[in-house]
This record gives C-alpha cells, sequence and structure tokens, in this order.
C-alpha cells in the first residue's frame, strides 16, 4: 500500500508565500509523474504543477512565475513553492503519485489535501 501525505497549508495574507510538502510512503519501488491539484468551493479540482520522474515541470497559466515544484528523490517527497499568493489560490492542495509499488503493480494515488487560504 501506498500513503501520501500533504502538509504545510494554512492561512497567508495576500502577496505572502507558503510551501507545501507531499511525503510518499508505504511498499514503493519507483515513482514516476507527480503533481499538485487543487480544488476550490464549488468548482472542479484542477491541475497546478507536474514534475516528471526526470524533474521536468510544468505549470498551470495561474500559477506560472509564482509557483515552484520540486522533488527530493531520495526521500520520496515532493514540495511547492507558492509566492505572491492570491485570494484566488484559495483551495484545498492535492498531491498526486504515479506509483509502482513492490509488488510490481503501478497505480495512481491521491493524498487527503492541505487547506490553503489567502485573505487579508
Amino acid at each position: 500500500q501506498v500513503q501520501l501525505v500533504e502538509s504545510g497549508g494554512g492561512l497567508v495574507q495576500p502577496g505572502g508565500s507558503l510551501r507545501l510538502s507531499c511525503a510518499a510512503s508505504g511498499s514503493i519501488a519507483s515513482i514516476y509523474d507527480m503533481a499538485w491539484y487543487r480544488q476550490a468551493p464549488g468548482k472542479q479540482r484542477e491541475l497546478v504543477a507536474t514534475i516528471t520522474s526526470l524533474g521536468s515541470p510544468n505549470y498551470a497559466d495561474s500559477v506560472k512565475g509564482r509557483f515552484t515544484i520540486s522533488r527530493d528523490y531520495a526521500r520520496n517527497t515532493m514540495s511547492l513553492q507558492m509566492k505572491s499568493l492570491k485570494p484566488e489560490d484559495t483551495a484545498i492542495y492535492y498531491c498526486n503519485a504515479d506509483v509502482r509499488s513492490r509488488s510490481g503493480l503501478r497505480g495512481n494515488y491521491w493524498g487527503q489535501g492541505t487547506q490553503v487560504t489567502v485573505s487579508s
């Protein structure tokens, strides 16, 4: 079994910064692509940023230049550094990963989410 646990959410003023982390644990053989998604109240879940197994990042247009995604391959963790936060960034942020377990099975996993609120 594979678990993803997010941390680092909270309340921040507009223009502020936050750093989210995602830790993967369990029976992991390989982690392929990882991603951050978010879901605001009343809206569909949307892709924020992805990072491939080779470290190549991609960002939604709405966060380009403000968010930075990164991975620590040794620790099986992923981070999202968020700067110049706006009220419209308020959402629950979810970690997602494509993982091959030691049993050989490959699956897509989600964390439980962490709340980010941008408000004065």
